[in-house]
């Protein structure tokens, strides 16, 4: 018998995402809601009771009343929201992580899916407080290049408006206060000390992601260790991939693997300074793929199905 997958708030930038990696595939069965029906709290408490996982793409708070409905209905859980990610109880969707990480989601009830900037911050950072090449206390300063369509339905129907302001035409700085709501995950997940100084923009692209990490190699302790040590972690990985050799044409594009599930690691610099780049979609890897690749996984299902 198939398993069963409910979307709730299918109709959002990630569910749609979510929605389309799994339709037509042969191994389960999506669950469909009536779009009159959507926010009807009968209806879908109806469809979580014949889930096997219900997969969330809300608002923090909807999601977080979604995720008792879902739970008391019997169903798994993916929340792809902010709402659980450092929750006890609540599995951080990252299998890359470690084995550990990987074990726990297979036989998760409830997984927080991983935030977007927060994915290319901790696949550079974690290994390197892991191994004791960095220092948990390590003063990070990065900054975090995303499309626009990590803002969602509203922030894409700003950029993509005929009568935009010109301001959309350049990359813009935000999150000013330094309070970005990734960072608690960041700091959980990255085994850090110090919060770190982070610094996300939005651009005029539609979807892609480059976090971007420069480090002072006298305050590392084993600073020519970094590259290999982030290759040997992730050598067995189906999605991430890592490299010491720069682009032949000098620059770095930030919409690299859109439409795909890959992250690429990129180690390069000078005896002073080494830079660290991830670079991924958004929507993949960042948010709809990481989904779908959990999903699989707590199915026991191929890992890269429908990636």
């Amino acid at each position: 018998m198939k398993p069963k997958i409910f979307i709730d708030g299918s109709e959002g930038t990630t569910g749609l995402q979510i929605r389309s990696r799994l339709a037509g595939r042969g191994d389960i069965e999506l669950l469909e809601i009536n779009k009159s029906l959507r926010k009807d709290e009968a209806a879908r408490i109806a469809l979580m009771s014949e889930a096997d996982i219900v997969i969330l793409c809300l608002p923090d708070k909807a999601a977080e009343e979604a995720a008792l409905l879902a739970k008391n209905a019997g169903a798994r859980v993916i929340d792809a929201s902010t709402a659980h990610r450092t929750s006890p109880g609540w599995v951080y969707g990252f299998p890359e992580l470690s084995s550990a990480h990987r074990k726990a989601i297979a036989g998760a009830a409830l997984v927080a899916n991983p935030g977007c900037h927060a994915s290319g911050v901790i696949a550079l950072v974690r290994p390197l407080t892991e191994s004791g090449i960095m220092p948990r206390d390590y003063p990070l300063a990065i900054t975090s290049l995303t499309g626009f369509s990590g803002g969602g339905k509203a922030k894409i129907a700003e950029y993509e408006a005929d009568d935009r302001d010109i301001a959309y035409d350049s990359p813009r700085l935000y999150a000013l206060s330094m309070q970005h709501k990734h960072l608690p995950e960041i700091v959980t997940q990255s085994g850090l000390l110090k919060i770190p100084a982070f610094c996300p923009v939005i651009a005029d692209y539609y979807s892609g992601m480059q976090t971007i990490i420069p480090l002072h190699n006298d305050l590392l302790r084993r600073s020519e260790d970094i590259y290999e040590v982030l290759r040997s972690h992730y050598s067995d990985s189906r999605f991430i991939h890592v490299t010491n050799q720069p682009p032949e044409s000098g620059y770095q594009e930030s919409n690299y693997a859109v439409g795909t599930n890959d992250m690429l690691l990129t180690v390069t610099g000078s005896g002073e300074i080494t830079l660290l780049t991830a670079r991924f979609d958004n929507l993949g890897k960042g948010a709809s793929g990481a989904a779908v690749q959990n999903l699989n996984i707590m199915l026991g299902l191929q890992e890269d199905a429908g990636l």
